[in-house]
C-alpha cells in the first residue's frame, strides 16, 4: 500500500495528499484532499497509533472520500479532507508544541484544508492551532467558535435510527424497547446513549476506557460487555461508534441485529461484504449520510455563524429526511445503501461542476 500512494489516491479522485514530518516536535501527519468542487475540504485531524503508516495513509485516503459524500448530502458548501497525525492521542509533553506546527502546516495549503477536532484531539487541541492558522474549526464557542460537534453527530445518528427503524420495524419513528448494541462510548458514542436512554432503548454498550464504560452503567444504565462480546450481543440496531471496518467478514456472521446504523467512519471494508449484509437480512446506513451532524455544525464556524444552534438543529434534522431517501432509494432500485447514496452525492457534486463549467 505505501508504494501505492499516487495509484491508490487517483483510483479514489483524491486531488492532493500531503505529507509532513518535523521530528523536533514529533509531527508525522497526512492530509487528504480528495474533491473542492463544492468548496474547501473539510475534514477532522485524527490523532492515533498506526500500526504502520501504509495503514494511516489508507485511512486518511478512505475518510477523506467520505467527507466529499458526506458534505454533499448534508448540502453543505465543502469538500472532503481528512487529516491524521501518526502520535499517541494521550501524550501531554509536547502537545502543545506538536499541534502549534501542525496549525503552521495547514498554512501551507492555502485554504484548501480546514481541519476540525476527530477521534483522539479536542477543543484545545483546534485552540492551539487557532493561535497560528485560520484554518481550523470546532474552536471554543465562547469565543465564536461552533465547540464541541460530537452532540450533533450523535442526534443525526439517533435520527437515522428512527428513520431505519420506521422501514424494518413498521411501528413508526420509535426505538422504545428496541435493544441497541453501541460499540463505543467515546464522545458521540455517549451522547448518542443519553438519545437513546430517553427514548425507551434498551442499550448494551462495550469500549475500551473502563472510565467511559462506568458512566455508561451509571449515568445511563446501560450493560456492559467486552469488546470482542459486543458483537454476539442479541439485538435490534447494532451501531459502531470507535474505529472503522468493524463490519467484516469475521464479525457479521456474529451479528443478530436487523439495522447497522452508528456514527464510525469507515464501518465496512469494501464492496465484499455488501451481499452478506444484504443476505442476513440487515438494512444498513451508511455512515457519511447519518454521522454528518458534526461537519454541519463546524460548518456554521466556516460561515461565521459561530454557535448558530438553529441553524446547525436545522440541518441536522434534515438527516432524517435524508437517510429515509437514501434507504428508500436503494429499495427502489434494488440496490446496496451506500452505493446508492455515494451515487447519489456525485450527482450533488457533478451538478456544481456542470454550473461552474457552464
Amino acid at each position: 500500500m505505501a508504494g501505492n500512494v499516487l495509484a491508490d489516491s487517483e483510483a479514489r479522485g483524491h486531488e492532493q495528499v500531503v505529507f509532513f514530518n518535523y521530528p523536533e516536535v514529533g509531527l508525522k501527519a497526512i492530509i487528504g484532499i480528495h474533491n473542492t468542487v463544492l468548496g474547501p475540504g473539510l475534514g477532522g485531524c485524527r490523532m492515533r497509533l498506526y500500526p504502520n503508516e501504509a495503514a494511516a495513509i489508507d485511512d486518511v485516503l478512505r475518510l477523506s472520500e467520505g467527507m466529499t459524500y458526506k458534505s454533499a448530502l448534508a448540502g453543505l458548501p465543502l469538500g472532503g479532507g481528512k487529516a491524521c497525525i501518526i502520535a499517541d492521542p494521550a501524550m501531554m509533553e509536547g502537545r502543545e508544541a506538536l499541534f502549534k506546527k501542525f496549525g503552521e502546516c495547514l498554512n501551507y495549503l492555502m485554504g484548501r484544508y480546514i481541519t476540525a477536532e476527530d477521534m483522539g484531539t479536542s477543543v484545545s487541541d483546534m485552540m492551539v492551532m487557532k493561535a497560528v492558522t485560520k484554518h481550523v474549526v470546532g474552536t471554543d464557542p465562547k469565543l465564536g467558535g461552533a465547540g464541541d460537534p460530537s452532540p450533533w453527530t450523535a442526534k443525526g445518528v439517533f435520527l437515522s435510527m428512527q428513520a431505519a427503524a420506521e422501514r424494518v420495524f413498521k411501528e413508526g419513528r420509535s426505538v422504545q424497547g428496541k435493544r441497541v448494541a453501541i460499540q463505543g462510548v467515546g464522545h458521540v458514542g455517549m451522547y448518542l446513549l443519553g438519545y437513546l436512554t430517553e427514548a425507551g432503548a434498551d442499550v448494551t454498550v462495550s469500549d475500551t476506557n473502563e472510565l467511559n464504560l462506568k458512566e455508561a452503567s451509571s449515568k445511563y444504565g446501560a450493560k456492559v460487555v467486552s469488546t470482542e462480546a459486543i458483537y454476539d450481543v442479541p439485538c435490534d440496531i447494532f451501531a459502531p461508534c470507535a474505529v472503522g471496518q468493524t463490519i467484516n467478514a469475521q464479525t457479521l456472521p456474529r451479528l443478530s441485529c436487523q439495522i447497522i446504523a452508528g456514527a464510525a467512519n469507515n464501518q465496512l471494508p469494501d464492496r465484499s461484504v455488501y451481499s452478506t449484509i444484504n443476505d442476513k437480512g440487515i438494512l444498513y446506513c451508511p455512515d457519511f449520510v447519518i454521522n454528518s451532524g458534526g461537519v454541519i455544525c463546524v460548518c456554521a464556524e466556516v460561515a461565521a455563524r459561530g454557535q448558530n444552534t438553529e441553524w446547525i438543529s436545522s440541518k441536522v434534522n434534515d438527516i432524517y429526511v435524508t437517510t429515509s431517501k437514501v434507504l428508500d432509494e436503494a429499495s427502489r432500485r434494488g440496490a446496496f445503501t451506500e452505493e446508492v447514496a455515494v451515487e447519489l452525492a456525485k450527482e450533488v457534486i457533478n451538478a456544481a461542476r456542470n454550473r461552474v463549467s457552464q
